[in-house]
């Protein structure tokens, strides 16, 4: 699966794991950055994941940063990325099977390496369920107004 990654300074080591993590299982990632423990904005790599998933580029994205909501807010912007943050692997679960989020964001201060790739498998093996879930997830694309 072709899976992007990005990460501030606060989240740089779980991004690394992770990486390697995913590499080593055979996935195809790309690391959007940060690559160096400098202090960054994680506007600035949520933007860059929403991107690589609306381009096409990526099927998935995984956001990190201290706690998982800015890089997850961020992402979000793009609307064509469903990004949930998760800190286990229930919530990692039914954000793929009930939300078809194409993407989760997890916080490097809150959680711990096991505990993530255990979200980031949840997240990678479960299908979309479709049926009642579909007319909302189309919803989630739209502005309210035209919702």
């Amino acid at each position: 699966m072709k899976i992007a990654i990005a990460s501030d300074h606060a989240a740089l080591e779980m991004k690394a794991d992770l990486v390697q993590w995913l590499g080593a299982q055979g996935h195809e990632v790309s690391d959007l950055g940060t690559h160096g423990p400098e202090s960054v904005d994680y506007p600035d790599y949520g933007y860059k994941l929403g991107e690589a998933i609306a381009s096409g580029a990526a099927e998935r994205g995984i956001a990190l940063c201290g706690s998982g909501v800015g890089i997850a807010i961020a992402a979000n912007r793009n609307p064509k990325v469903r990004c949930a943050q998760v800190s286990e692997p229930l919530s990692a679960k039914l954000c793929r099977s009930h939300n078809d989020a194409n993407a989760i964001a997890m916080g490097a201060r809150l959680i711990g390496p096991e505990m993530a790739r255990a979200c980031v498998t949840a997240f990678l093996t479960t299908e979309f369920e479709g049926g009642r879930h579909c007319a909302r997830v189309d919803k989630l694309s739209k502005t309210p107004q035209d919702a």
